[in-house]
């Protein structure tokens, strides 16, 4: 094996959740497939990138519905690696994304913890 390629995210509604991640985030669209049964196979991932991207399913019932924004418990789930701490988060704050804290400067690096708009919790990280 040799990555993950995906990481099922599941939201409420497909347009909701693609507009909020490549207006508001920045990431491009890798796919939209129509399912045949309503359903959609929507893959977004940052930008430029080959790595990890992120399924937008929608919830198909109560219980799924119910874990909307909250897939991780309340704590931060995903991290957004990012060159430039600095453009990137004025970008994100000018986009209307949530910042739940000012940016921090930490031994591991600049970091800052924003919630998209499920509140589903993120770090954007710059490494050190």
């Amino acid at each position: 094996m040799s990555h993950i390629a995906l990481v099922t995210l599941v939201v409420r509604d497909y347009d909701e959740a693609l507009a909020f991640y490549t207006d508001a985030l920045g990431f491009e669209l890798v796919e939209d497939t129509e399912r045949g049964d309503g359903s959609r196979w929507v893959v977004v991932r940052p930008r430029g990138t080959q790595g990890t991207g992120l399924l937008l399913a929608r919830a198909k019932n109560t219980e799924q519905g119910a874990s909307v924004g909250a897939q991780t418990g309340g704590r931060v789930g995903f991290f957004l690696h990012t060159e430039d701490f600095a453009a990137d988060h004025a970008r994100m704050l000018a986009a209307g994304v949530r910042f739940l804290e000012e940016p921090r400067h930490e031994a591991y690096g600049s970091v800052a913890v924003f919630e998209d708009l499920y509140g589903n919790r993120w770090d954007l990280l710059q490494p050190a």
